[in-house]
């Protein structure tokens, strides 16, 4: 079984992130509106397939530029969210 998790990041381009993950805690499908196309469609290929609690821990305080935050840092802050949801 899967389940969509939708997140609106904060301090990034992006608007908003959609995860899909299964009952195992692994990535499905990562979904992104807004932000940097070329950059979120490699971040998007690199983390299908991989499990959640692992992408989260690697990408947990990246920055972008002078930004003290940044799309894969939103991405891990969303896999939190998601995982405190379901007490994982």
């Amino acid at each position: 079984m899967e389940e969509k998790f939708e997140y609106y990041p904060q301090g990034t381009c992006s608007r908003k992130m959609v995860l899909t993950i299964d009952e195992n805690l692994i990535i499905k499908d990562f979904e992104v509106v807004g932000g940097c196309p070329g950059n979120l469609a490699g971040i998007r290929k690199l983390v299908i397939g991989m499990n959640a609690k692992e992408v989260a821990e690697k990408l947990s305080g990246t920055t972008c530029g002078l930004k003290n935050t940044s799309c894969p840092d939103q991405l891990s802050k969303a896999i939190n969210s998601y995982l405190s949801k379901k007490g994982a």
